[in-house]
């Protein structure tokens, strides 16, 4: 892969629940909300029809109006399996076809389980226009096809991960960790009590002599990087980077400091800092935009990469999961009480997956 954007990697090991995170360098190695909004088109979605779903021999729409399933030889699908292909390349295939209208392109490959050595998931950050967050302005979005919407571009190699995660994980890379607070675990929350997608505790009991006990829902242990997939909604803080609460309702942050881990979230530290709100304003300014002007629709379309044409059982069985991760209520029975988008943010924020020829050019 030979990106020229800035890249922000995520989910660089080797299961769903530990997933990593570094600028410029690929998630698989140690170590976007554009403001310039678009008016959501509020007229009647009008379905696609069988005819026109077949926008290319290779790039195929399912029948419900969810996700493409785009046809690749063996060779060029086997690249994005070992951390070789060029997402630049997927996202402008999509502009060929379709409006400028998508926040975030998931991309997902037809697999049963993550290839060896690859990572459970990635986000590609394309841009970012929100200040106060920790990261610059910066504008890639050109690279992508697009012409300033695209956010970010995804990819989970499971489709399965849809449901178990990290899809939330993925999407929160785009507003965190970027250096808002300090961690010693490269773009995640790490030893702090963030307590997310991103990994942390949410409460942390001191030992004495240095030691501490983090814990995530009163139990004992927590994630560094992530804390179980899409079985925990979004933290505090990331709903503040993410603009669904204000400053007033964001809580003090607390990170340790030296921190090495000792086991089931044991951890000795030099000691535990504290970040007040009002340092963190201090040091990063305020989000712009704010809670009462920020972006709560997003808008996403999902490509399946496979090297032979899909059948529509097995795009339905994806094109319901997607439905369920974006609908306005809890997710079907079958989803085990993992969390939808709309639930993880506390209701604040929606996201729609279903395409209409609305979108298509």
């Amino acid at each position: 892969m030979t990106p020229t954007y800035q890249k922000t990697a995520s989910t660089a090991v080797k299961s769903f629940f530990f997933i990593f995170f570094i600028i410029l360098s690929s998630c698989t190695k140690d170590g976007v909300e554009t403001i310039i909004e678009k008016e959501v088109n509020e007229e009647k979605e009008v379905s696609i029809t069988p005819n026109e779903a077949e926008l290319a021999a290779d790039f195929i729409l399912d029948e419900r109006n969810r996700l493409v399933n785009y046809i690749l030889p063996k060779d060029e699908y086997d690249k994005y399996l070992e951390d070789e292909g060029d997402f630049t390349l997927i996202s402008k295939k999509v502009y060929e076809h379709f409006n400028d209208d998508f926040d975030f392109i998931f991309v997902l490959s037809n697999e049963q389980q993550v290839p060896e050595g690859l990572y459970a998931g990635i986000s590609y950050k394309v841009q970012n226009h929100v200040e106060g967050i920790g990261s610059g302005i910066y504008d890639g979005s050109s690279g992508y096809g697009s012409e300033g919407r695209l956010k970010s571009v995804i990819h989970l190699p499971v489709p399965g991960f849809i449901v178990n995660g990290p899809f939330l994980h993925e999407i929160a890379h785009y507003w965190g960790n970027q250096g808002f607070i300090p961690t010693t675990v490269g773009g995640h929350w790490g030893y702090s009590n963030a307590g997310g997608q991103l990994g942390g505790f949410d409460e942390v009991i001191a030992l004495g002599n240095n030691i501490y006990q983090g814990k995530m829902g009163g139990v004992n242990g927590f994630g560094t990087f992530a804390n179980g997939g899409n079985s925990v909604p979004y933290g505090n803080l990331e709903l503040y980077l993410m603009g669904l609460i204000g400053i007033n309702e964001l809580h003090d942050v607390q990170y340790a400091q030296n921190p090495e881990s000792q086991g089931s979230g044991k951890f000795t530290a030099d000691e535990i800092i504290t970040l007040t709100k009002s340092q963190l304003v201090s040091e990063h300014g305020n989000r712009i935009p704010s809670v009462e002007n920020s972006q709560k629709e997003f808008n996403a379309i999902t490509i399946i990469l496979s090297h032979g044409k899909m059948s529509e059982s097995d795009l339905a069985i994806i094109s319901t999961n997607l439905e369920n991760f974006a609908r306005k209520s809890a997710p079907d029975a079958s989803w085990n009480g993992a969390y939808n988008f709309w639930q993880a943010t506390q209701e604040k924020a929606s996201l729609s997956i279903q395409l209409s020829e609305h979108n298509l050019k």
